[in-house]
C-alpha cells in the first residue's frame, strides 16, 4: 500500500476534498504519512479481523457445545474423555475447513450487508454434515463408542452456540475502525448517487463513503453534498492507492464502455472488492442466476408468480406463526388497547380499507395513533411529492411526514417500536396480509404508480417486508414501491424467515437513531 504524500501537488489536492471522518481513520490507520512520527500503513482490514473473529466464535462455539452436551447427557460408556477431546481437537480443522468451503468467513468482506440471519442455513448446514461425520468416523474407526443422545445434544447446542457466538464476534469486530471499508463510487449520476444514499443511511454496514470518482459528476443531492468528487476513472488506479480504497461500486458514469472496463479490469490487480450495479438494476434482484454458453454470461430474471404449492406453504407458515404470535401478544395488545383509549378520545383501534393481492380492498387494523378528526390530505400531497428520486428528506434525514399536533402521546410511543402494527395478526390469521410482504397499499398511492409498481401486488401485503427491514422511513415512497416489487420478483421462503428474523433487530436499530 502505497502512503499519501502530502508533499505532492496531487496528494494536497485530494487531502483537501476528504471529510473529517476519512481523513482521521486514514491517519488511524497510518495511510497518512507523518515523518515525523514515521508511522506506516496498516495491512489488517476487514477481512483479516473479522475471520478470525468468526474463526474464534467457530471453535469456542463448538467446544462449549462439546461440553454442556457431556455434562447433560449419560455416560458413554467405556469411552474415555481424553479420547473424546482428542476426537474433537482432531477433527477442528475439518470443522474449518468445511467453513471455509461453505462460503462462511469470506463474505463480510464481499457483500455489503451481510449479517449472522443470512448464514444461519450454512452454519445449519456446516454442523449437521459435521455431527454426521464425527458419528461415522468414529464408530468406524472404533476409537470410541458413540453416544446418540450426546450427539443429538452437540448437534442441538452447536448450531444455537456457533450462531450466537458469530454474532457476538460480528457485534465486537464492527466496533474496531479495521472493520470500516473505504468505499469509492464510480460514477456520479443518478443511480451513484441513489447508491450512495443507500450506503450513508445504513452505518451499520461499516462502508467508508469516500466519495466519487466522474470526470462530469451531476450536481450532488443536498444530503451527499459532504463527500467529494476525487477525481475522474483516468486516475482511479492512483486514487485507490492514495486513499486505501478497499471497495468500489461502478454505478454508471459518463466515461465509455471501454473507459469503465479498461478501469476495473485495472483494480481487479489492486486486491479491492468490485461492485458492479447491473444496467438493468431495477429488473435484476437477489434470485437472479447467472449461467453461460461458451463464456458468454447470461443474467436468468426468475418468474414473479408462485406456484399453488409455495403459496400453500406460506400460507400454512402464516397461519402457524400468526397464531403463536397472537397468543403470546394478546396481553400486551390488551394493555396498549386500555392505554389507548385512556390518553385520547376515540376507539382503541383504527380500521383503513387498503389494497391486498390482486388489489383487492381488505380493512386493515392498527392501534390509533391520531386523534379521530385527523383527514388524509396532508398525506396525499406528501406520497405524491417522494414517488421521484429527486424527493429531498426532511431535516431529521428521514422521508417521513411529521405530523407531532395530530399524533397523540401513546401514539407517538406506538409508532417509534411499531407496536401499533400489531393487531394486523389479525388480518394475517384471517388471510387479508401475509407475515412477510409488499407494504399494504391506500388506494390514492396507486395514483403515481409506474406500470412496473403494479406486480407487488402479485402477493399478499404483509406486516413486514424488505422496505420495512432495510429502508423504512430513510427511502422516498418511489423507492419503497421498488423494494416491494423487488422483494415480490426474488421471493423465497428463505428470504421471508429472514426477513422474519432481522425484523426485531432493524427496529432496534432503527429506534436507536431516532
Amino acid at each position: 500500500m502505497i502512503a499519501l504524500d502530502r508533499s505532492g501537488p496531487v496528494g494536497l489536492e485530494i487531502e483537501a476534498l476528504l471529510d473529517e471522518r476519512t481523513r482521521s481513520l486514514l491517519e488511524r490507520r497510518g495511510v497518512v504519512d507523518d515523518a515525523a512520527s514515521g508511522a506506516s500503513v496498516d495491512p489488517r482490514r476487514r477481512g483479516w479481523l473479522v475471520r478470525r473473529a468468526l474463526l474464534a466464535a467457530d471453535v469456542t462455539g463448538l467446544a462449549l457445545a462439546f461440553v454442556v452436551a457431556k455434562l447433560i447427557t449419560a455416560p458413554s460408556g467405556d469411552a474415555s474423555a481424553l479420547v473424546e477431546w482428542g476426537m474433537l481437537a482432531l477433527t477442528i480443522p475439518m470443522w474449518v475447513v468445511a467453513a471455509k468451503l461453505y462460503g462462511l468467513y469470506e463474505r463480510d468482506e464481499e457483500q455489503v450487508d451481510h449479517s449472522t440471519v443470512d448464514e444461519i442455513v450454512g452454519v445449519f448446514h456446516l454442523v449437521t454434515l459435521g455431527a454426521w461425520l464425527y458419528f461415522v468416523g468414529t464408530w468406524l474407526g472404533g476409537l470410541t463408542n458413540p453416544h446418540v443422545p450426546r450427539l443429538v445434544a452437540f448437534w442441538l447446542l452447536a448450531i444455537l452456540l456457533v450462531t450466537a457466538g458469530r454474532g457476538v464476534a460480528r457485534a465486537a469486530a464492527r466496533r474496531s475502525s479495521l472493520y470500516l471499508q473505504n468505499t469509492l463510487i464510480l460514477g456520479a449520476g443518478t443511480v451513484g448517487q441513489l447508491a450512495a444514499r443507500k450506503l450513508v443511511q445504513h452505518p451499520e454496514y461499516g462502508i467508508n463513503l469516500v466519495g466519487f470518482v466522474d470526470a462530469h459528476p451531476r450536481p450532488l443531492r443536498p444530503e451527499l453534498e459532504r463527500l467529494p468528487v476525487v477525481g475522474s476513472s483516468e486516475r482511479l488506479e492512483e486514487i485507490v492507492h492514495m486513499l486505501d480504497i478497499e471497495r468500489v461500486i461502478v454505478a454508471f458514469s459518463e466515461a465509455t464502455h471501454a473507459e469503465v472496463l479498461a478501469a476495473i479490469r485495472r483494480l481487479r490487480t489492486l486486491g479491492v472488492q468490485i461492485d458492479v450495479v447491473p444496467r438493468l438494476f431495477e429488473d435484476v434482484g437477489p434470485k437472479s442466476t447467472i449461467h453461460s454458453f461458451e463464456g458468454l454470461a447470461l443474467v436468468g430474471l426468475p418468474r414473479a408468480d408462485l406456484s399453488w404449492s409455495w403459496r400453500l406453504l406460506k400460507r400454512t407458515l402464516d397461519l402457524a406463526l400468526g397464531l403463536v404470535m397472537l397468543a403470546f401478544a394478546a396481553p400486551l395488545m390488551a394493555a396498549i388497547a386500555l392505554a389507548v383509549r385512556l390518553d385520547s378520545p376515540g376507539p382503541a383501534l383504527f380500521r383503513q380499507t387498503r389494497l391486498g393481492e390482486g388489489m383487492k380492498p381488505f380493512t386493515v387494523l392498527k392501534f390509533r395513533t391520531m386523534r379521530v378528526d385527523t383527514r388524509d390530505d396532508e398525506h396525499r400531497l406528501y406520497v405524491a411529492s417522494t414517488l421521484t428520486s429527486d424527493a429531498v428528506p426532511n431535516s431529521n434525514g428521514l422521508y417521513k411526514l411529521e405530523r407531532a399536533d395530530c399524533v397523540t402521546r401513546v401514539g407517538r410511543w406506538l409508532r417509534q417500536t411499531s407496536l401499533d402494527e400489531l393487531p394486523q395478526l389479525f388480518n394475517v390469521v384471517a388471510g387479508d396480509m401475509s407475515l412477510v410482504g409488499p407494504r399494504p397499499c391506500l388506494a390514492y398511492e396507486t395514483e403515481g404508480f409506474a406500470e412496473h409498481h403494479f406486480e407487488r401486488f402479485l402477493m399478499p401485503p404483509g406486516l413486514t417486508g424488505l422496505w420495512q427491514v432495510t429502508a423504512r422511513g430513510r427511502s422516498t415512497f418511489g423507492e419503497a414501491l421498488d423494494m416491494d416489487v423487488a422483494y415480490v420478483r426474488s421471493w423465497s421462503l428463505s428470504l421471508d424467515l429472514r426477513l422474519l428474523l432481522k425484523t426485531p433487530f432493524s427496529l432496534l436499530r432503527m429506534k436507536a437513531a431516532t
